[in-house]
């Protein structure tokens, strides 16, 4: 992938995570650009469905054959769905992080947190 990609209808975070809002639900995942710095993706540790989850913290972590980083929750919530796919292909983070490499989904408690998101333009301003 030469050029980064962004999608316009996502919403982002400091932390490079990518947000698709669906009414009170925000299904996560990590940016283009955390997965090209991260490198080749070996393993992938996510919250369990049911999970309480709140927004900045760590809830998992994302393990590239240069480091371990940590996965930060966008928002609180219920964890309702977890890529289990990633299990056993957690190379689909690197190859397609948007659509595949999905991590988890959230029924999101307080839809205010949305508010506080990075909008696309703001996001790749940010990058420098």
């Amino acid at each position: 992938m030469s050029e980064l990609s962004y999608p316009e209808n996502l919403r982002y975070t400091a932390e490079h995570e990518w947000v698709a809002v669906d009414g009170d639900q925000a299904k996560i995942g990590i940016t283009a650009f955390a997965q090209d710095a991260l490198g080749d993706v070996v393993y992938v540790s996510l919250p369990a469905v049911g999970d309480t989850v709140s927004a900045g913290e760590s809830c998992g972590e994302v393990e590239s054959t240069k480091s371990v980083s940590d996965l930060y929750s966008p928002v609180s919530g219920e964890v309702v769905a977890v890529n289990e796919d990633l299990d056993g292909a957690p190379e689909t983070v690197n190859s397609d992080p948007y659509e595949g490499g999905w991590m988890f989904t959230v029924k999101v408690s307080d839809t205010a947190e949305l508010d506080g998101l990075m909008d696309v333009e703001t996001y790749k301003a940010q990058l420098g």
